[in-house]
C-alpha cells in the first residue's frame, strides 16, 4: 500500500496557510493542455511559470507559510490526461511540513469516481477536494452528481469550487469551449442546503457574480470563500466590506500561484482598509479551523 499523509506543519510558527496553489507540473507532465498554459500565462502575466511540487514546497517554506495544493482532474473534458492525484499527495509526504494535498475527481466518473475520492482520503490521507466546473464541464447544481458528492459529504473534508470569471481559456477562439456560467456561485447553493455538513469553499473573487457569492455565504454557514486568482487591490468594495465584517471568519487567504505569487498578494492585502483583528482570521486562523489542523 502507498504512504498515507499525515500533516507534520509546525502550526505554532507558521504565519499564513494559503489555501489555493497549483502544481501545474510534475515529472516534466504538464496538468494542462500548452495551449491553455499560453492563454493562461498572458492573461495572469506571469511569465508561464509552472512550478512542480518540490519548488512550490520551497517557496512556502522560505516563507514560513503553509499550503493547500492540488491539481485538476479534466482529463475526460479536455481530453489531455493531467497530473495525477497520487502524485500531489507523494510530493506532499515529502513535504508535509509546508504542503497540505487537496484531490480532484471528476464528478462525471459517478460511482467509480466516488470510489476513488474514498480510496484518496482514506488510503493516501488527501485533506480535501478541488472542482473547476468550467474546465471539467459539470453543473453542480445537476442532482445526476448528488450521489457522488453525498460521497465527498460522508468523506467529512472540504470541496473547493472554482467560481467566476476563469483565465484558463481566457481570450481564445470560443474560450476553448468552456463554459463560464458553470462557475456562477448560485449553482452551489443547491449543493450547500442539500449537503449542510460539506464544507464548501468558493474560489475567488466571483466576478461578474460577487453579490450572489456574498449572499450564498452569509446564508449558508457551511460555505467560505477563498480570496485566490486576484490581486487584492482590485477586490470588489462589496467584498472588502463583507470580508471585514460579516464574513470575517468564512473568508480564507488563498493566492492561486503560480498564476498571482503569494508575495504579491500579500502586499497588496496589507494596503486593504480592514481591521486589524480580523487579518489574522483571513491569513491563517479560518484555515486552522476548516483544514482541522488544531485537531
Amino acid at each position: 500500500m502507498s504512504e498515507r499523509y499525515e500533516p507534520k506543519i509546525d502550526i505554532a510558527s507558521i504565519v499564513a496557510i494559503d489555501t489555493h496553489v497549483h502544481i501545474e507540473s510534475e515529472h516534466g507532465h504538464h496538468a494542462l493542455p500548452d495551449e491553455l498554459y499560453d492563454a493562461a500565462a498572458k492573461y495572469f502575466g506571469n511569465g508561464g511559470e509552472f512550478p512542480g511540487v518540490d519548488e512550490t514546497a520551497a517557496l512556502f517554506r522560505e516563507r514560513n507559510m503553509a499550503a493547500v495544493v492540488f491539481t485538476v482532474d479534466a482529463e475526460a473534458n479536455l481530453g489531455h490526461d493531467g497530473i495525477s492525484n497520487d502524485a500531489v499527495i507523494d510530493g506532499a509526504i515529502r513535504h508535509a511540513d509546508v504542503l497540505i494535498p487537496f484531490a480532484s475527481v471528476d464528478p462525471s466518473r459517478g460511482e467509480a469516481g466516488a470510489a476513488e475520492a474514498r480510496r484518496l482520503v482514506l488510503e493516501r490521507g488527501a485533506r480535501g477536494f478541488k472542482f473547476h466546473p468550467t474546465v471539467q464541464g459539470f453543473d453542480p447544481s445537476d442532482r445526476t452528481h448528488w450521489d457522488f458528492f453525498a460521497a465527498i459529504a460522508e468523506l467529512d473534508v472540504p470541496a473547493v469550487f472554482h467560481t467566476g470569471q476563469t483565465g484558463i481559456g481566457a481570450g481564445t477562439p470560443g474560450g476553448h469551449g468552456l463554459r463560464l456560467g458553470l462557475s456562477n456561485p448560485m449553482l452551489l447553493d443547491d449543493l450547500a442546503a442539500a449537503f449542510p455538513q460539506l464544507q464548501i469553499v468558493m474560489a475567488h473573487p466571483s466576478v461578474p457574480w460577487q453579490d450572489e457569492a456574498i449572499s450564498v455565504a452569509t446564508h449558508k454557514s457551511n460555505v467560505w470563500i477563498d480570496l485566490s486568482g486576484w490581486s487584492p487591490k482590485y477586490f470588489p468594495a462589496a467584498l472588502v466590506k463583507q470580508m471585514g465584517s460579516r464574513l470575517q471568519n468564512q473568508v480564507l487567504f488563498a493566492s492561486d500561484y503560480p498564476m498571482i505569487h503569494p508575495d504579491r498578494w500579500i502586499a497588496d492585502f496589507n494596503d486593504l482598509d480592514i481591521k486589524e483583528t480580523v487579518r489574522p482570521k483571513i491569513m491563517r486562523e479560518n484555515a486552522l479551523r476548516l483544514l482541522r489542523l488544531n485537531d
